[in-house]
């Protein structure tokens, strides 16, 4: 049985998903709020209470007073207080009217219901009575009145667990809340290895792991976004964690702004995993009556290695985070302009890209930087959202009717949260953008950013953006934002609530993304920020595509999308062709790799097709009928990680299989090549063991697209032994090979 329970014998709460049992225990008169277990499910939790140790000293302040606080520093809290004795991470500060920060909360009271209600203003997972159960614990700090409300969620189809913490201020003063984590787990260290994602501008989610060692192991951001050099995520595995076995639990943040994720090694080895909004530079001013809502965090545990990790992770997000009504539909396949001219353009030569492309099959053309104000290079005009008719001559919807008229849709390229300092707005508003008295503030790309936690400036920005969209039948929107947050000031906020304008701004991000899909219930919106800086869940929410990362290479994106695909479904991954030399390392790859790895995601072009070599077009031709043989497989199918090229320096391989066994495609990309080796076998997964299948190379090249090997083998063989995979001839080669049942 799936759900929540509470066992009032034991004071117990059970929390089941399919497969996982998480529970939560009250301990002690005073109602001290606990952790006991999260694992595997549990068909019976009797004697669960013993999980405690509260048979051994220092016993529970009841029986043992004089050792309260030895209690609060061993206990495993559910959500931990400051200042009382608990000398590990907390999850909560407050600062009263006295100058205080202690806070220590008590269960009260809890509700369990069907559904999950949303979080206002916050991207959330959701679902239906039938889908969802709903757990909500409210604790109080009896000195600050200060409530707490702990909320749980579990899902009929996902072992995810969906938390969150909301807080009110139920006394007569204010009340500053200065940290409010999102979750809290303890539990005891079983030789943890971490795993998390690094990197930065052009190599972001690069797959990282460490021994858990004593003290604190972080990742956080201080952007003003989740960034490209850190990803605010955690998992904890086994050391015998692979793909396929091991232990693993995984923790996820649905926000998008400052996070901090840490696991802490106690002195008594036991681990505590905090998640939330980085209390750095945070500070939320509860006067009496007013409530904070801290943002989701998602809990997942697997005892079937990663791969189970994965998948469940990719349910989650398909089933219960993305609403666009692209979810389970083909995207267009698009080719944007920017690789291929930059900001060198006009409507004669987006529409001689445009004709090439339509001949080949693309499907939509994408315009993306200069299309506006004075923009000639990126050093000026953002924020003027006004077409530019001496470049595009005629305006928008004439060049947009043209494109329409070729079989193409249009969409096009904003950067709605910047500024240029040289640009009308600018000149109009100045203290639209983030700066502090009397310094000089930082430019990145010869810009700044816009203060969009203040009302005028969103509403402001979003009738511009409106006024474009409507003018023409623009069916696309690529939201871009190049740079992080520094000099961050609120100019309409009084000084004691300063620290609250991180949190504002991506409130105010949010509001406006919500409006923009609200206002155009039909576009495909695309999140951009300089690449993958803002690749989270949140951002999914609002859109089921990001922009992966803006280095097109082939080979540098293979890790790149294997720590993307390790969280999220292959659908909410950019990824476009590009030409060679690439742009970002000048590497050179075959124009099929390219094409193999960018099917793997949304698929795409970023180049001149006017400039393609005949042979490179006609592989476009197939490769866009590629697209649309297997991207229901790609979008819907079970990923599964076979091999890291990232790990053994040699080749990549992964699998993407229908949820009932009958087909699969196998993605393999060579390293660089090396003489005198032998082929290859990999063993695959999913599919059916006593069932035959039929081994084909999917080619753009051949007419049906498939090249039968002849090849028949049971899903016995394949699982067990392995798929022979071929050395290819020169570096970076690859091949898809599609497995049908007989």
């Amino acid at each position: 049985m799936m759900g929540i329970a509470y066992l009032a014998a034991e004071r117990v709460f059970q929390l089941d998903t399919p497969n996982t049992t998480y529970l939560i225990g009250i301990v002690g008169t005073e109602g001290f709020l606990g952790h006991l277990y999260y694992g595997k499910k549990l068909n019976s939790v009797q004697g669960a209470e013993s999980l405690f140790r509260l048979e051994e000293p220092p016993y529970t302040p009841d029986t043992n007073a004089r050792e309260r606080l030895d209690f609060l520093d061993t206990f495993p809290t559910e959500y931990s207080g400051h200042g009382v004795g608990d000398f590990r991470e907390s999850s909560i500060r407050v600062k009263d009217k006295n100058g205080h920060s202690a806070v220590q909360l008590f269960y009260v009271s809890h509700e369990i219901y069907r559904g999950k209600r949303a979080l206002e203003g916050l991207p959330a997972t959701f679902g239906s009575e039938d889908q969802v159960t709903t757990l909500v614990i409210t604790c109080e700090d009896p000195v600050l009145k200060l409530r707490a409300r702990l909320s749980y969620s579990v899902f009929q189809d996902t072992d995810c667990i969906a938390r969150s913490v909301s807080f009110e201020n139920a006394g007569d003063d204010a009340l500053y809340l200065e940290k409010a984590m999102s979750m809290c787990l303890d539990m005891d260290n079983r030789d943890f290895q971490v795993c998390s994602l690094h990197g930065s501008w052009g190599r972001e989610r690069h797959i990282e792991w460490n021994r858990l060692g004593r003290g604190s192991f972080r990742v956080a951001s201080l952007r003003g976004e989740s960034s490209q050099q850190e990803h605010p995520f955690l998992a904890l595995a086994s050391p015998d964690i692979t793909q396929e076995q091991g232990e693993v639990y995984g923790f996820h943040f649905v926000y998008s702004g400052n996070f901090l994720a840490q696991a802490q090694v106690s002195q008594f080895d036991s681990v505590r995993v905090v998640m939330g909004i980085n209390p750095e530079d945070f500070c939320w001013k509860l006067e009496a009556g007013e409530g904070f809502q801290a943002p989701e965090a998602i809990l997942i545990y697997s005892c079937r290695g990663l791969d189970f990790m994965t998948q469940n992770l990719h349910d989650l997000y398909r089933s219960h985070l993305i609403r666009s009504p692209y979810l389970h539909r083909k995207r267009p396949v698009l080719i944007n302009n920017w690789e291929g001219t930059y900001f060198d353009f006009d409507e004669k030569k987006l529409l001689e890209i445009a004709k090439e492309s339509a001949a080949l099959g693309i499907e939509m053309l994408v315009m993306d930087d200069g299309w506006f104000g004075n923009r000639f290079d990126d050093a000026r005009a953002l924020g003027d959202w006004r077409v530019n008719e001496e470049k595009l001559k005629g305006g928008l919807k004439a060049l947009v009717d043209q494109v329409n008229g070729l079989g193409m849709k249009f969409g096009m390229w904003f950067e709605p949260e910047m500024i240029s300092g040289d640009s009308d707005l600018y000149r109009a508003h100045p203290d639209w953008a983030f700066a502090l008295p009397d310094r000089e503030p930082c430019r990145h790309r010869n810009q700044y950013v816009l203060d969009i936690s203040r009302r005028e400036v969103r509403d402001c920005i979003l009738e511009r953006m409106f006024a474009v969209l409507h003018s023409a039948n623009v069916e696309y929107v690529k939201w871009d934002m190049n740079r992080s947050l520094s000099d961050v000031a609120g100019i309409g906020l009084p000084k004691d609530r300063q620290g609250e304008i991180y949190h504002r701004y991506v409130l105010g991000m949010y509001e406006m993304q919500e409006r923009l899909i609200a206002e155009f219930p039909d576009l495909l919106l695309e999140n951009c920020s300089a690449g993958g800086a803002r690749f989270d869940p949140g951002m999914l929410y609002y859109s089921p595509q990001i922009w992966c990362t803006d280095d097109t290479d082939a080979i540098e994106r293979l890790a790149i999308q294997e720590g993307t695909a390790m969280l999220y479904p292959l659908s909410a991954m950019g990824a476009h062709v590009s030409v060679c030399p690439n742009h970002a390392t000048g590497r050179v790859t075959p124009f099929a790799t390219r094409g193999n790895v960018a099917l793997a995601g949304t698929f795409g072009y970023e180049l001149d097709m006017t400039k393609l070599k005949p042979e490179d077009k006609e592989l476009v031709r197939g490769q866009v009928a590629l697209y649309h043989r297997f991207n229901d497989l790609i979008r819907e199918g079970v990923y599964h990680r076979l091999a890291s090229l990232r790990e053994n320096h040699d080749y990549d391989c992964f699998q993407i299989c229908s949820r009932d066994g009958g087909e699969a495609l196998v993605f393999y990309i060579e390293g660089m090549k090396r003489p005198n080796q032998r082929s290859r076998f990999q063993r695959l997964r999913g599919l059916e063991g006593e069932a035959l299948y039929r081994i084909c190379v999917a080619d753009p090249k051949e007419a049906g697209l498939l090249q039968d090997t002849g090849n028949i083998m049971s899903g016995d063989v394949l699982m067990n032994a392995g798929i022979k995979l071929e050395r290819l001839w020169g570096d970076f080669g690859s091949r898809i090979l599609y497995l049908k049942r007989e």
